[in-house]
């Protein structure tokens, strides 16, 4: 997404506010369908509907599980009421998805992640004991660790799966017990008009709104006062995100992607390999921010594997142009970045296979076969640089270790993926790696784990959400110690005036 410079700032606008920092209406008393009833398309409406839910948050209090169950299972029944003109929206946008693709990434995606957190919050919620230190302990003190909601969430999500970045972190933030403010990417502009449709529809923007526009938007919402802030993005742009956060305090979760490396060892099944290797570039075509981007393969194995992942991948799209079951690059801009870096490799002296191969297309046409960048030189861009789209680069190695190096030579990627049946060197690659998540045997599945975190970690980003870590994530974690009617500090010694058996008494607990 196209953002602003960095250094500049927007304010946070104020509202109109009695002496207790309160608007003039009680929150609880308000209706947030007529107070904030115009296009919140500008930064002072963004501003406006943040200081309102922010009040609202503090004047009613605790957040019981009939409130969340509520707040999540409207945002199941918005997608469920939207969901045709939603996917119509993504069809329109990128100029060529396939329905049943848009239902399953992002519609089912979505509802799979509000299901989940609908069915288990409530287990979650409850305080957790914990052991007071002694000698309080034996005195009858009491301490636990409370989940607190924080209070509003803002949340930014991206043009490849403009559904499923909004609404799963909505998710775990609605289990948290939170509010939270919308932006879909104006990427794709005619879903993102039909999202805050909806919610403007379904919700009251006391407690899920939505704002809508492009990078100065974008640039002004980062700079808010949230509670916490989602970003789904680019790491250039999350580093931006960040600095303006920073400005406020505020917390972050920031799923970045990178250069997803896929391993495919010399016990791998390499027919196996290639198909879901294939299975997923053809997904989204490649535009998705866990994709494989680099597989490396053993010199040996090389044209073999070479020849499956054609195979396979001609295999789901026999051709290119005008298929409608291909998603298309979402725009010239992008289609033109992954042109390049084809292009680039190829005069460097890569060697660059097509799948299928290439035909007359359409002028306009965005859907792309599959280049196959093998080998290219390590200072071109494909190999610096996220591919987010219809090429993947093949490295040939001669031994495990190369590999490991040169992915530890990288910035930490979002997913890494592992073919092979050789459990010592499964094991090698996993501990001497890092990255978000990891696949063995399959690519991106870890994504759809809802009982298990996801996200990055370094340039592929921070925090998670899905799951218990998920709701953590937006919880505020507060310690609460409760004292004994008994204190015995005075009888023993360890107030002033000090003695020195109170010195012998520190000294002798000085242990190893």
């Amino acid at each position: 997404m196209p953002w602003r410079a960095p250094w500049m700032s927007f304010p946070v606008v104020s509202v109109s506010v009695d002496g207790s920092g309160f608007p003039q209406t009680p929150p609880d008393k308000m209706d947030g369908r007529d107070t904030m009833s115009t296009p919140h398309d500008s930064v002072e409406a963004l501003a406006r509907m943040l200081a309102l839910q922010q009040a609202a948050f503090r004047s009613a209090g605790a957040v019981d599980a009939a409130t969340r169950r509520r707040r999540i299972q409207t945002a199941i029944d918005l997608l469920v009421k939207y969901h045709k003109p939603l996917v119509e929206a993504m069809d329109a946008d990128f100029g060529g998805r396939p329905k049943g693709y848009s239902l399953m990434n992002d519609v089912l995606g979505s509802l799979t992640s509000l299901k989940y957190a609908r069915d288990h919050f409530e287990a979650w919620m409850p305080s957790d004991a914990r052991t007071p230190f002694p000698p309080y302990d034996q005195f009858g003190a009491e301490a636990w660790v409370m989940y607190q909601p924080k209070g509003t969430v803002g949340i930014i999500g991206t043009w490849n799966a403009p559904l499923f970045t909004l609404f799963s972190p909505l998710a775990s933030a609605l289990g948290a017990g939170n509010r939270a403010i919308l932006k879909p990417s104006e990427v794709v502009a005619q879903t993102a008009s039909v999202v805050a449709d909806a919610v403007k529809d379904m919700f009251d923007p006391l407690e899920v709104g939505v704002v809508t526009g492009g990078p100065d938007m974008g640039e002004a919402f980062s700079a808010q006062a949230f509670d916490h802030l989602v970003f789904t993005g680019s790491t250039a742009v999350g580093k931006a995100v960040m600095r303006n956060a920073a400005r406020n305090l505020v917390p972050v979760t920031l799923e970045l992607g990178g250069k997803s490396p896929t391993v495919v060892a010399r016990s791998a099944d390499l027919a196996t390999a290639a198909y879901r290797i294939a299975v997923a570039k053809a997904t989204n075509a490649g535009q998705l921010c866990v994709n494989p981007d680099v597989v490396y393969v053993a010199r040996e194995q090389l044209e073999d594997f070479v020849t499956a992942l054609k195979r396979s991948f001609a295999e789901l799209f026999p051709e290119v142009s005008g298929n409608p079951d291909m998603v298309a690059v979402i725009n010239a801009r992008h289609l033109e970045r992954v042109e390049s870096y084809v292009s680039e490799a190829a005069a460097a002296g890569a060697r660059v296979e097509c799948a299928p191969a290439e035909t007359a297309r359409d002028a306009g046409e965005r859907r792309r076969p599959l280049r196959i960048v093998i080998d290219p030189p390590s200072d071109t861009l494909i190999m610096r640089e996220e591919i987010f789209g219809p090429a993947v680069v093949v490295s040939t190695y001669a031994e495990i270790d190369e590999v490991i190096a040169d992915i530890n030579t990288r910035a930490r990627p979002l997913a890494l993926y592992y073919f092979g049946e050789d459990p010592a060197e499964q094991q090698r690659v996993l501990e001497h790696t890092l990255s978000g998540g990891v696949c063995i045997n399959e690519v991106m599945f870890h994504a759809g784990m809802e009982d298990a975190p996801f996200g990055g970690i370094g340039d592929s980003g921070m925090g998670h959400y899905h799951g218990r870590e998920g709701f953590i994530e937006f919880s505020h974690l507060r310690t609460v110690f409760k004292a004994p009617a008994y204190d015995p500090r005075r009888e023993w010694g360890l107030l002033p005036p000090y003695t020195d058996q109170f010195l012998a008494m520190m000294e002798s607990q000085v242990t190893p």
